[in-house]
């Protein structure tokens, strides 16, 4: 063994990974741009915040009492003397990064999203790591409860275009800061009695946060748990009347959910509305995302004093239950023209020739080795790329050459000069024939109104003229 080798709890993304498909950099792309996509839809903007950041940011957010700040951050001081951490949580970043804003920049409500890796000391397991990749979204400003159904729609919107089956919404309310002093009474008088049976953990927060033995994983605790006053109890009318607004609004929108009293999530911050997303396909670890509202957590960073909610989803876990439910498939997108060049003159024009492919957005490659064709073929074909173009000094000094489209075996003669032209309307065809099929279904149920209509003719014959004058410069000649 040597000093070199990847640290534990941590993992690569590859391409193409065989052993852990997981970790196929081609899935988490996509995820990546369905998040995307999905925030957009909902008008959220994206933000990324610096890996590091003083450790009292996350110990003054998270509580030094929860797991986050008593065990699991990545803590250090460096050359500065600085107290440093690496971001174990997204959501005090974010607060952290509207805080350093200008009061203009403030004053509007913000609605934003981070994909960032997170890091937590812990032990690792399945669905769990010391560096994890996280969606997040936080939302300042708002204090409704519709802001909150809002929110869970979003994250139920994205595991829908994942496709993912058989979750569950499980969810709470912490109420206000009274009803939570209320009811942490009511809880030392519960367990009080039980501190001979209570496991090391929850005895400690007893002490410091007795909210956090009813997340326990501890057989023991858990049966304890079981009789335990529900905060549900003592909720104060506020806190009801927030409750039961995102009940009704989750109940009308067709978004099934199940109360869970012992629901308090594992940060210090949060009030009011907490949910999470669950499964039962992954284990221990069954939570997929969640998160919920934390009002006064700006102003305790030094912020204005305005209210907040969000939440954090594990992408490693959406990954893993996705391919589990064998849904989320990513079709690779292979390149589109593999040139093999033979010959001294052939290498500069066909470099010159991948060269202008690339700046027009076309995906292509060279093969720069001078290995037997037959080899080269060869992997081209294994690479899965769509056509092949063999270049030799003869095409180069006639400026015609053969594509061959490897899944029929077709060749095709083309100018050199016109390649590129040929293969931007080869690929930008299927998205304009999904086009024209939306406009045809908007015309045929005269959706579409007679001037966008006549401005729409005109466009698609335009478009038309376009690909007749293309093929005409081609003059494709089919062997």
């Amino acid at each position: 063994m040597n000093n070199y080798e990847i640290l534990p709890g941590v993992f690569d993304i590859v391409p193409e990974d065989k052993k852990e498909i997981w970790q196929s950099v081609e899935i988490w792309q996509k995820l990546e741009e369905l998040i995307r996509s999905t925030c957009a839809s909902f008008g959220f903007e994206e933000i990324r915040t610096p890996i590091l950041e003083r450790s009292e940011l996350f110990l003054r957010s998270s509580g030094e009492t929860s797991d986050v700040g008593s065990k699991e951050l990545y803590r250090f001081t460096d050359k500065g003397d600085r107290d440093i951490a690496l971001r174990p949580e997204g959501t005090a970043a974010a607060l952290r990064l509207f805080r350093d804003q200008d009061q203009e920049w403030q004053k509007k409500h913000k609605k934003l999203f981070y994909i960032e890796p997170m890091f937590r000391y812990d032990r690792p397991q399945a669905g769990r790591y010391r560096q994890h990749h996280q969606f997040g979204v936080e939302v300042i400003g708002p204090a409704d409860p519709e802001t909150d159904v809002e929110l869970i729609d979003l994250l139920f919107t994205f595991y829908s275009k994942m496709g993912l089956k058989g979750l569950k919404l499980e969810l709470n309310s912490l109420g206000t800061k009274a009803s939570r002093e209320s009811y942490l009474k009511g809880l030392i008088a519960y367990y009080t009695p039980f501190k001979d049976k209570l496991s090391a953990d929850s005895l400690r927060r007893l002490e410091t946060n007795p909210l956090r033995i009813l997340d326990s994983k501890d057989p023991q605790d858990k049966e304890i748990n079981q009789k335990a006053p529900s905060i549900l109890d003592f909720l104060d009318e506020p806190s009801k009347e927030h409750f039961e607004k995102v009940k009704t609004w989750l109940t009308q929108l067709k978004i099934p959910f199940t109360i869970n009293p012992n629901l308090v999530r594992g940060l210090d911050y949060y009030n009011h509305t907490v949910f999470e997303v669950v499964t039962d396909q992954l284990g221990a670890q069954n939570s997929l995302g969640g998160g919920g509202r934390y009002d006064g957590l700006l102003k305790l960073i030094g912020g204005p004093d305005l209210p907040a909610i969000g939440f954090g989803a594990g992408m490693e876990r959406m990954i893993q239950i996705a391919l589990k439910q064998e849904v989320f498939f990513v079709p690779k997108a292979g390149l589109e023209l593999a040139i093999i060049p033979l010959g001294e003159s052939a290498y500069m024009t066909g470099y010159s020739l991948v060269r202008q492919l690339r700046h027009d957005g076309i995906a292509a490659t060279i093969d720069l080795s001078r290995k037997k064709l037959a080899k080269r073929l060869q992997e081209a074909h294994e690479s899965g790329v769509k056509r092949v173009l063999i270049l030799g000094d003869e095409e180069c000094e006639k400026g015609i050459a053969k594509i061959k489209l490897m899944e029929t075996g077709q060749e095709l003669s083309l100018p050199l000069n016109q390649i590129a032209s040929f293969l931007t309307l080869e690929t930008q065809l299927p998205k304009l024939s999904r086009t024209w099929d939306r406009l045809a279904t908007l015309m045929e149920n005269k959706i579409i109104s007679n001037a966008l209509l006549e401005q729409t003719s005109h466009g698609l014959q335009a478009l038309s003229k376009a690909i007749d004058e293309v093929h005409a410069k081609l003059q494709l000649k089919t062997n």
